[in-house]
C-alpha cells in the first residue's frame, strides 16, 4: 500500500507531490514514463516561465529544475521510465518498467498528472499525399531544441497556438524562412505576448481565417495550398494560394491524455476532454484527483503549478481525513460564450477560485454568476477576454450558500 501515487513527473506531478508532502504525507511515489522529470518543459528552452510563481523569468528546463530540486530535497521517491498501463476505481495501479517488469501498487489516493498530447495530421483530413516534412509543432521543437536537428528550411505553420507561435520564432532564429502562420479561426489561439514577440517582431505573416486545403509532394513536401475560410470554417473558392515549402508544422490543438482516467471510471467533460472535478480537483471517483494539462489545457505553467498544489493539498487532506467542510453538490453551468469552467461542480462551502475560457474574442464584457433563482451572486467588468487566455474569479462561499446551481454568463456591453 502506498498512500499517494502521482502519475506523471512534469510540472503538475512535481508540484502536487511537493504540496502533498508539505501537508503531511510522506509515503508518496511519482511514476514518470520518460527517463527524466520535467515533462514537456525539458524541450521549452525559451524564456517567459515563472513570472507569476517565482517572480523571475526562467526557461522551461530552469522552471522544471526548481521543482526537481525540491522533490530531491524532500526525498520523494520517483520511478522513471515507468509506463502506467491501467488504474482501477479501487486505485490499483498496474505499471511496467525495465527494472521491475510488470507490477501493481495499491494506493490510498491517486493524482492524475499525465499532461496532454498534440492533435495529429490524421485528425485533420487535409487532401493530398503523405510526404516527409509534416510534423507537429512539439515534435519539431524536440528535434531542434533537444536533438539538434532542423526539420526543414522553408516552413508553413498551420494553427496559431502558443507552440506554433514559439516555433515560428525558433525556426526563424535557426535560419529557416517561415512563410506564414495560418489560423482557421478569426482569432489566434495563443497569448498576445507570443503574437508580438514571435510573429510581429520577425515580420512573420499571421493569416487568420485561413487553412491548408491541399498538400503537394510525394517523397518530400513540395508545397501547400492555403485558402480563406468563411464563417462556417469552409474554404472559399477562388481564394487558394500555393506556397512552396519543405516543412509543414501543425499546431492545431492539444488533447488531455485521459486514457488512464477512462480505465479508472472517471467522468470526462466533453468540452475540456479532461476530468469533471470539484474545487479540490477531485474527480467523480473518490480519492482520484487530476491537475495540469490532463485536466484542461493551460496557457501558463505557473497556473499549472498553482492548480496542482490544490490537488496535492486536497489529496493529503483526503488521506489524513482532515476535510471537515460542509458538503454540498452545486453544478456549475455556462452560457456558451463562456465555454467551460474548472471546477464543474462545487462540493464544499468555502471560498473557491473558478477558472474558465471564453469561446471568442469579446470587448467590454461583464462576467456574471447567477444562482438557480436567477439572483446575481457575482459580477465583474473586463475590457477584453479571448480564448487564448484563461480567466479566473474568486467566489466567496456566501455567494452560493443557498444555491442549487450556479450559472456563468458573459454579458457583452
Amino acid at each position: 500500500m502506498t498512500e499517494l501515487v502521482i502519475i506523471g513527473g512534469g510540472p503538475a506531478g512535481m508540484s502536487a507531490a511537493v504540496a502533498a508532502y508539505e501537508n503531511g504525507i510522506r509515503d508518496i511515489l511519482i511514476l514518470e514514463r520518460d527517463k527524466a522529470l520535467g515533462g514537456i518543459l525539458q524541450q521549452c528552452i525559451h524564456n517567459g516561465f515563472g513570472l507569476h510563481k517565482f517572480g523571475e523569468e526562467l526557461t522551461g528546463p530552469e522552471y522544471a529544475w526548481k521543482y526537481e530540486q525540491k522533490v530531491q530535497e524532500l526525498g520523494i521517491p520517483v520511478k522513471l521510465g515507468t509506463m502506467v498501463l491501467d488504474i482501477t476505481e479501487d486505485k490499483v495501479i498496474t505499471a511496467t518498467n525495465e527494472e521491475d517488469g510488470i507490477f501493481q501498487i495499491q494506493a490510498k489516493a491517486v493524482i492524475l498528472a499525465m499532461g496532454c498530447r498534440e492533435r495529429s495530421k490524421g485528425a485533420l483530413n487535409i487532401p493530398g499525399t503523405r510526404p516527409a516534412g509534416i510534423y507537429s509543432a512539439g515534435t519539431a521543437q524536440k528535434y531542434v531544441n533537444r536533438m539538434g536537428y532542423m526539420p526543414g528550411k522553408e516552413v508553413v505553420i498551420l494553427g496559431s497556438g502558443d507552440i506554433g507561435l514559439i516555433m515560428a520564432r525558433r525556426m526563424t532564429l535557426e535560419g529557416a524562412k517561415v512563410h506564414a502562420v495560418c489560423e482557421l479561426m478569426p482569432y489566434s489561439g495563443g497569448l498576445v505576448r507570443n503574437i508580438e514577440q514571435c510573429l510581429n517582431d520577425f515580420n512573420i505573416p499571421l493569416k487568420l481565417s485561413h487553412t491548408v486545403v491541399k498538400i503537394h509532394g510525394r517523397e518530400r513536401l513540395e508545397g501547400v495550398t492555403i485558402a480563406k475560410v468563411d464563417e462556417r470554417r469552409k474554404p472559399i473558392a477562388g481564394t487558394e494560394e500555393y506556397i512552396p515549402c519543405d516543412t509543414l508544422l501543425l499546431s492545431v490543438g492539444l488533447i488531455p491524455e485521459n486514457e488512464l482516467s477512462k480505465s479508472a471510471g472517471v467522468s470526462l467533460d466533453r468540452i475540456t476532454s479532461g476530468a469533471v472535478v470539484d474545487q479540490n480537483r477531485q474527480t467523480s471517483v473518490e480519492g482520484i484527483f487530476a491537475c495540469g494539462n490532463v485536466l484542461h489545457v493551460h496557457d501558463l505553467v505557473d497556473y499549472v503549478s498553482e492548480e496542482s498544489e490544490i490537488a496535492g493539498k486536497s489529496a493529503a487532506e483526503y488521506i489524513l481525513g482532515q476535510n471537515q467542510a460542509e458538503k454540498v453538490h452545486i453544478p456549475v453551468k455556462t452560457d456558451g460564450k463562456i465555454r467551460y469552467t474548472v471546477p464543474q461542480v462545487i462540493t464544499e462551502k468555502k471560498d473557491i477560485s473558478v477558472f474558465f475560457r471564453v469561446a471568442d474574442i469579446y470587448h467590454n464584457v461583464t462576467i456574471n454568476v447567477y444562482d438557480d433563482k436567477q439572483e446575481k451572486v457575482f459580477s465583474r467588468k473586463k475590457l477584453k477576454v479571448a480564448p487564448g487566455e484563461m480567466e479566473s474569479i474568486v467566489l466567496k462561499s456566501a455567494a452560493f450558500e443557498n444555491a442549487a446551481e450556479l450559472h456563468f454568463e458573459l454579458e457583452v456591453n
